[in-house]
């Protein structure tokens, strides 16, 4: 995927990139409780549609495709496909996969059911391997939740977005399901972070 340096001098954000980045190190964590009925519904796999929704909207906007390269520059992707997590309960651990990303559901999940036949079953951290660009999903399906919230001390760099979902649960004749977004405020702020939210409820609403 193409790395797209950020011209700083130009950016309304340099200020607040630098803020956050050094001066007050920071990340942030948010948990939504989204109604998933709709994509429940569709019959298809919900794990990997989920998953795509989510890619869906990352490569949508510019602040979650945002990093430091190996020379430090600030850029963006221009896709960013998913990594996830597939548990192992012989062991009780898990793996981590990738699934090239597109923008057609149906060969999403169509990718990701072939990841996990050839790659599924390997009790590796890093199953998959020639791991491209990413961004990270995992998931608790043993519980629900009001609040998660991520440690990365010493990761201050990291930039990309966290997301983690939880057990969706019935409330009302909906189904309901955590997901907490966990974002660098040097590159996403407040704004971001409810726009993305509101924008994936969209998405998985749609029949």
């Amino acid at each position: 995927m193409s790395f797209h340096p950020v011209d700083l001098e130009s950016w309304p954000r340099k200020e607040h990139f630098y803020h956050y980045l050094s001066q007050v190190p920071c990340f942030y964590s948010m948990t939504v409780e989204l109604d998933v009925t709709a994509l429940k519904n569709r019959g298809e796999r919900f794990y990997p549609a989920m998953i795509h929704s989510l890619g869906v909207i990352v490569n949508r906007h510019k602040e979650f495709r945002m990093a430091l390269n190996e020379d430090g520059v600030l850029g963006w992707y221009d896709q960013l496909s998913p990594s996830y997590t597939v548990f192992h309960p012989e062991t009780e651990t898990f793996s981590s996969l990738w699934t090239e990303y597109t923008e057609d559901r149906a060969e999403f999940i169509k990718r990701y059911e072939e990841d996990l036949r050839e790659y599924g079953s390997l009790q590796k951290f890093e199953a998959k391997p020639n791991v491209p660009p990413v961004f990270n999903v995992s998931a608790i399906p043993w519980q629900t939740f009001t609040s998660f919230h991520l440690e990365l001390p010493g990761s201050q760099d990291y930039l990309l977005p966290i997301f983690t979902l939880g057990r969706y649960h019935e409330e009302q004749g909906k189904l309901k399901m955590p997901l907490a977004l966990q974002v660098h405020h040097a590159v996403c702020d407040g704004f971001h972070a409810c726009r993305f939210v509101q924008e994936l409820q969209e998405l998985i609403s749609l029949e």
